[in-house]
């Protein structure tokens, strides 16, 4: 059976948030998190997305996006491949780094929380 198709919208604001694989580490040295930063930015300006603020954890992350195209689901496609596979390269390892697909929550914010603006 198919994933339902995620709904999005443009200009909306996600609360997304993504777990290692069996709750394991996603990120190993700091030089993992600069290559997480490094990869995000790049996909922030490749898919026009905003970056409001982001948390890394040892096995998770989240971000808060707005999505002015209302390509979320690219934005996110395009930034976990890239992180999957340059994280597999360094430990010489393959297949999934996340548990299952990212989580997406629809927010609303306030004026002053809208014009804030990391990347």
């Amino acid at each position: 059976m198919s994933r339902p198709l995620r709904i999005q919208y443009p200009d909306a604001y996600y609360h997304v948030t993504c777990r290692g694989n069996e709750r394991r580490e996603i990120f190993r040295d700091s030089e993992d998190r600069k290559a997480f930063l490094r990869l995000l930015a790049r996909s922030v300006d490749v898919y026009e997305v905003r970056l409001l603020s982001y948390a890394l954890m040892p096995n998770h992350f989240h971000l808060l996006v707005c999505t002015p195209k209302g390509n979320l689901s690219e934005f996110m496609r395009h930034f976990n491949i890239s992180y999957t596979g340059s994280f597999n390269r360094k430990y010489h390892r393959s297949g999934h780094l996340y548990q299952g697909r990212y989580k997406a929550f629809l927010t609303q914010l306030s004026q002053e929380r809208k014009t804030c603006n990391i990347l």
